[in-house]
């Protein structure tokens, strides 16, 4: 695609309304990962960029917006994002990597937090509490005031759209910062969301690096709520640095999630979420499910079935739109390789196949599928974030909730099995924050609160949770005789 020809300059900081230069002058380079090549400079940006954007967040007249008002916005919003969907996706193929059918989703996806948002900003409440005669005690919900959003390189409009699209329709005013290796849909976003009308400061975007504009964002004491989705080390060092402004911290992080299939399961229903929710954006989905585990009695039927799934899976550049696309980066790529040497030893049961089209300057890895691997393994422990799945034999349903919980992940798990009693008990042992049933949504649907326990993090986003998470509570308790 032609950069040049985009209706924003993606070397610019978008901030109080307005496209400008990075005050230090200075940019990266961003890489499309399907060539390896140059893609186009964003902006380096700074804790003074970071320090401008708050500033204008803290002016801006979205503050004095009524509900109503707010609604609107996001919901033309969401049609503006509808009308440029292809343009979108085209600009996420080329910046992340993924298929290009992936990437039309997650812009879709974008129009529908944007929507649900929309519709959901004069939808909350607070409540009446019976107290002491002569009193009338209400709750209100009210915005932060400023939040700053670290969002990652993996799904940059669905994250947007599931936390900014929460915080706007509360009555916040947002700082994003977009992941260095993938910025174009953010920044995208921003032109989009100041044509539908969203007032100045209400949204500003300042790319830049995690150790930079991330970390000056996180400690900015003009910052009242942070929202990161990111790796468990980053998550840490933001919290540690929210804490020193004793800022709420909404933190969604990794994971190692099961799919457990038992032997009444329905298998053919199965098969498409038990291989798709491993390989979707080449594996780099913190909900993957790259746990596998099945009942002894059906292993080698399901494995099988995988296995001709697997040989079948086709990898190549993003805009040839093939069922996997290639890695974000060679750093990234070199950390995947690095888990498949850990797997030496242990028997592969099948490979996808990269593309003759796929240049080798760009960052391919073939799916991998590991069969009959410990639970206590590395590759069955630790978050690959790459197109490899691991196969586990269980024999009783104790000994699945006991392998399920082993890791100290705990986002997303799904059950397969017929027995009605049996999804009621397993969901329950479960230790994640969202357990699927005879599907797998890896994270669900816009109106499904998401989020984790243990090394997954904590908070919940989308939903009405989300603008739960993005508001603070007040009581009034008033004394009339």
């Amino acid at each position: 695609m032609d950069i040049n020809k985009l209706s924003f300059n993606p070397s610019l900081c978008f901030i109080n309304g307005k496209w400008i230069q990075p005050h230090r002058g200075k940019f990266i380079e961003l890489t499309n990962p399907s060539s390896g090549k140059i893609l186009c400079k964003i902006s380096r940006g700074s804790s003074e960029d970071i320090d401008h954007a708050v500033k204008a967040a803290q002016n801006s007249d979205w503050v004095h917006s009524t509900a109503l008002e707010r609604g609107r916005v996001l919901l033309k919003m969401s049609q503006m994002v509808l009308n440029e969907v292809e343009l979108l996706a085209e600009l996420e193929a080329n910046d992340v990597g993924k298929p290009l059918t992936q990437a039309r989703g997650d812009a879709i996806a974008l129009a529908r937090y944007l929507e649900f948002y929309g519709g959901a900003s004069d939808k909350i409440h607070g409540e009446t509490i019976p107290y002491l005669k002569g009193y009338t005690v209400y709750t209100l919900r009210e915005p932060h005031g400023v939040t700053g959003h670290i969002v990652p390189w993996n799904y940059p409009m669905q994250i947007i759209g599931r936390s900014i699209g929460a915080a706007l329709a509360m009555g916040n005013t947002t700082v994003l910062k977009p992941a260095e290796e993938a910025c174009l849909s953010a920044l995208a976003f921003a032109d989009i969301a100041s044509r539908a009308g969203l007032p100045e400061g209400a949204l500003n975007v300042v790319p830049g690096l995690g150790s930079e504009a991330g970390a000056s964002l996180a400690c900015h004491p003009g910052i009242n709520h942070i929202s990161f989705t990111g790796s468990e080390v980053v998550g840490k060092k933001i919290q540690a640095a929210a804490a020193k402004n004793v800022v709420p911290v909404t933190l969604e992080l990794g994971g190692k999630s099961p799919q457990i299939v038992f032997e009444d399961a329905d298998l053919e229903a199965a098969l498409p979420f038990l291989v798709n929710s491993g390989i979707q954006n080449a594996g780099q989905t913190c909900s993957a499910a790259s746990r596998i585990l099945i009942q002894k009695s059906v292993f080698n039927k399901v494995k099988d079935m995988m296995g001709e799934k697997y040989r079948a899976l086709r990898v190549g550049p993003a805009i040839d739109d093939l069922d996997l696309g290639p890695l974000i980066s060679k750093r990234q790529k070199e950390i995947v390789l690095n888990f498949l040497e850990l797997g030496k030893g242990l028997k592969i049961v099948a490979k996808g196949s990269i593309s003759r089209n796929a240049p080798e300057t760009g960052f391919y890895i073939q799916p991998t599928l590991f069969e009959d691997v410990p639970y206590d393994h590395k590759l069955a422990q630790e978050e690959i974030f790459g197109p490899v799945q691991v196969l586990i034999p269980f024999d009783t349903e104790d000994q699945a909730i006991h392998i399920a919980n082993s890791t100290s992940f705990g986002l997303v798990a799904s059950i397969w099995t017929n027995n009605g009693a049996r999804q009621m008990r397993m969901a329950k042992e479960l230790k994640c924050g969202q357990v699927f049933i005879n599907n797998y949504g890896a994270g669900g649907g816009v109106e499904l609160p998401f989020g984790g326990v243990g090394r997954s993090g904590h908070g919940r986003e989308k939903g009405f949770e989300a603008l739960y998470g993005f508001s603070t509570l007040k009581t009034i308790a008033a004394f009339h005789g």
